[in-house]
């Protein structure tokens, strides 16, 4: 008997993946607009994007490592970006 794919994980990972996007976009949008520099208004809505995240997987109680990416896999991927920009503003001279 033939396996049927597993095609509503795949459609949920794909939204997952264009919501990561549009949302780093919109982030560097808003940062490129402020006034107290890019670096540290990227890095604070970063953090409230990490934040934002980890309650909305713990309220919805997502497996943190679960088969398709979820809010949880979406926190990772900004604490990812937050420290690459920790270790850039420290390496750039002031």
């Amino acid at each position: 008997m033939a396996q049927i794919p597993n095609r509503p994980q795949d459609l949920r990972s794909t939204q997952v993946l264009v919501r990561v996007a549009l949302r780093v976009t919109i982030l560097v949008i808003f940062a490129a607009s402020a006034r107290i520099g890019f670096g540290n208004s990227l890095a604070a809505l970063l953090w409230m994007s990490i934040i934002l995240c980890a309650v909305i997987g713990t309220i919805r109680r997502e497996p943190p490592f679960g088969p398709a990416l979820n809010h949880w896999d979406e926190m990772v991927v900004y604490a990812a970006i937050f420290a690459l920009i920790s270790i850039v503003a420290q390496a750039t001279p002031t």
